[in-house]
């Protein structure tokens, strides 16, 4: 977007917990110098130098994307300034109900004094409602991967795994109950299944272990951490995701599923349960039941034409979820953060 000066600044270059690769970031950005503290596994910033890099970069419109304390730091500068403030969240209404009084109280100041609103969903949306934000004031970018990169090549997939579990190997993302699942889909299909992890973490020894003391039933791959140009071809080589997660408030890797033409079965605690992922179109939420699961995953791979149409409205949903719309999201909410209203003035906070 030509018309538009980026400039991104970001709490850390990755938090110790990721093992993301970086691409090359080709647009103005910073890097903060580290200063976090960490309580009970989340990484909690307070980087005052923010408000020197925001003095140096003079933006028009300020856009934050969470509540740690350099966020707000950046939030009480814009309000100094007077320059228009964007929250934006991909937090969902589920996501944010065990949110202590503190935390809802430091939301209800901030949105109560902010222009324009971004969410990554509906969940999203509806977590606003619940502060008394006008939809109006309300605008989506949604999460989303490079859905060309990850789509099927057709006769060139060898689908080598029955299911696939990408995530991290921590008691969150619940890997033993996708074991469990493929153990007894396995029962009732009466045969040996296969089933890809890729990820890593603290679980992945006990998850090794527990495999191999199934391998009657199971045939259990452990690729380990994966890059990002190596995801592509290991989701096109499996047949179901299953996404058990205990807590998410959206799960990307269900766009890299989606994207790749993948039926899911998710938790109602994941994001994208009834908005990317649909019951029972493209895929099937369900409370963690082993028996559902295997169930449902059985119909899967016993019917080839039931696949096949969960496999394509996959296809189609995901289209949706794009950087180009995504992006477009945050255009329109920063454009409308600097409407001038009657008397020439600029928009007041609600």
């Amino acid at each position: 977007m030509p018309d538009v000066a980026l400039h991104a600044i970001f709490c850390t270059r990755r938090e110790p917990n990721r093992h993301w690769e970086l691409p090359q970031l080709n647009f103005a950005h910073t890097f903060l110098s580290e200063q976090y503290l960490t309580v009970r596994g989340r990484y909690i910033h307070y980087t005052p130098g923010v408000i020197r890099s925001l003095k140096t970069f003079s933006p028009d419109v300020l856009v934050t994307g969470g509540f740690n304390p350099t966020h707000l730091y950046a939030f009480a500068y814009a309000m100094m300034k007077g320059i228009p403030h964007v929250a934006m969240t991909d937090g969902t209404y589920a996501s944010e109900q065990s949110l202590g009084r503190v935390h809802k109280a430091v939301r209800r100041f901030v949105y109560g004094r902010t222009n324009v609103f971004v969410s990554a969903s509906m969940g999203g949306q509806r977590l606003y409602e619940s502060y008394g934000i006008p939809a109006e004031r309300c605008y989506r970018a949604c999460l989303c991967v490079d859905n060309d990169a990850f789509s099927p090549r057709g006769k060139q997939d060898e689908k080598r795994f029955d299911f696939l579990f990408c995530g991290r190997m921590e008691a969150v993302k619940n890997p033993f109950f996708a074991l469990n699942v493929a153990q007894e889909t396995a029962r009732r299909l009466q045969r040996k299944v296969r089933i890809l992890f890729v990820g890593a973490g603290s679980e992945e020894e006990r998850l090794r272990s527990a495999a191999q003391r199934r391998s009657e039933f199971i045939e259990a791959e452990f690729n380990g951490f994966a890059s990002h140009d190596s995801l592509p071809s290991l989701y096109r080589s499996a047949r179901i995701f299953l996404f058990p997660t205990l807590w998410d408030p959206w799960g990307v890797v269900a766009n890299e599923a989606c994207a790749s033409g993948l039926p899911v079965l998710v938790t109602p605690d994941a994001g994208v349960a009834g908005e990317l992922v649909r019951d029972g179109e493209n895929g099937f939420i369900c409370d963690l039941n082993v028996n559902q699961w295997a169930k449902r995953a059985t119909l899967l791979l016993s019917n080839q034409n039931v696949w096949d149409n969960f496999s394509a409205r996959s296809l189609w949903l995901v289209r949706e979820y794009s950087y180009d719309n995504a992006a477009n999201g945050i255009l329109e909410a920063c454009r409308k953060a600097l409407l001038p209203v009657a008397g020439g003035k600029f928009r007041k906070p609600i």
